[in-house]
C-alpha cells in the first residue's frame, strides 16, 4: 500500500490549516487559495470590515401552505394602524448597502410596496426586503450587522400615513 506523498501530509495537516485560520484573523484575510502539485485548499471567512455587495438574487420564496413571511403583519399592540415587516429568513441584517451609506429607510420615512427597507444576507447572498405595503416607518426593531430570525419583525409601520 502506497502511502500519502509529502506533499499531501503538508497541505491538509490540521495544525497548519490552523495557522492559516489565525493568520486570515491577524491579518484581516477573507480569503486563501493555496495550491501544492495537484491538491489545493481554499479558505474563505466572512469578514465585518468588507462591505456587503448587493446581488440581485430571488428572495427564498416559503411553501405555499405557509403565510407568506415577508408579508407585513398586525402589530401586537393592538392598534390596527400599525403592521410591522418580519424577516422573510434567518441571516444577517443590514440597514444601509454599505458602511459609508445612509440607510435605506429610517424613523419617518414613507415607504411602499416596491422600497426596499434593509438587506437580509443569507449564505453570502445580499436579499433585498422590500416593504410590500404602503405607510411611515415608526420603528427600527432590528440593529444593523445583527443576526435575525425567520419571522422577527424587523419594522414597525404605520399604514394610516
Amino acid at each position: 500500500m502506497n502511502a500519502p506523498s509529502p506533499s499531501c501530509q503538508d497541505i491538509f495537516d490540521v495544525r497548519k490549516i490552523r495557522r492559516l485560520v489565525e493568520l486570515m484573523k491577524e491579518h484581516d484575510l477573507t480569503e486563501i487559495d493555496l495550491h501544492q502539485g495537484e491538491v489545493r485548499i481554499q479558505l474563505r471567512r466572512a469578514s465585518a470590515n468588507v462591505p456587503p455587495m448587493l446581488v440581485q438574487a430571488p428572495i427564498a420564496v416559503a411553501p405555499a401552505a405557509a403565510p407568506s413571511p415577508a408579508a407585513p403583519a398586525s402589530a401586537e399592540s393592538g392598534d390596527a394602524n400599525l403592521t410591522v415587516i418580519k424577516s422573510p429568513m434567518v441571516g444577517t441584517f443590514y440597514a444601509a448597502p454599505d458602511p459609508d451609506s445612509p440607510p435605506f429607510v429610517k424613523i419617518g420615512d414613507h415607504v411602499g410596496p416596491e422600497t426596499t427597507v434593509c438587506i437580509v444576507e443569507a449564505m453570502k447572498v445580499f436579499n433585498q426586503i422590500p416593504a410590500e405595503l404602503s405607510g411611515r416607518i415608526v420603528a427600527v426593531l432590528a440593529e444593523n450587522g445583527s443576526p435575525v430570525e425567520f419571522g422577527q419583525p424587523l419594522f414597525k409601520v404605520n399604514i394610516r400615513e
